[in-house]
């Protein structure tokens, strides 16, 4: 299925899928669960690039990687609020980064904004939010 929708959109880059253990690894180094849309859309491409070369979705090892850097920078503890309710999972090429609220569990995606520790809701699951991602250009096209 996530493969056909990225294929509707004009230089939208896919990948091999991810092994199933590797998703169990992230739940794991996570203590959550990605959302049931991310995890089969990681099944079958373990990411997706917009046609200007933007990861709006990472591979399982970046997901893991950012969001492990969040959650354990100290400097971070005094600046933001607290990582460990989201789940980091693409970005928009300007800095700030989309998530899933994962505590409580949401399929809802929000638009992290870097310079201001803000958490815009902009899709309401993840197939409404790559329709927008991968139509719209340029890096700001989540915002009001």
């Amino acid at each position: 299925m996530w493969l056909e929708r990225a294929a509707e959109h004009d230089g939208a880059g896919t990948r091999p899928p991810a092994p199933p253990a590797r998703l169990d690894r992230l739940e794991a180094a996570l203590g959550q669960s990605p959302p049931k849309p991310l995890r089969d859309l990681l099944l079958e491409t373990d990411g997706l690039s917009d046609g200007y070369g933007t990861c709006v979705v990472w591979g399982v090892d970046q997901i893991v990687e950012v969001n492990l850097a969040f959650r354990s920078e100290a400097s971070f503890r005094s600046l933001y609020m607290p990582f460990e309710p989201l789940m980091f999972f693409g970005e928009s090429g300007g800095g700030d980064q989309f998530a899933f609220v994962r505590s409580p569990a949401r399929d809802d995606v929000f638009a992290w904004d870097h310079e201001t520790d803000s958490r815009l809701w902009i899709a309401p699951g993840l197939e409404s939010f790559l329709r927008s991602a991968l139509t719209h250009a340029g890096e700001d096209w989540y915002r009001p």
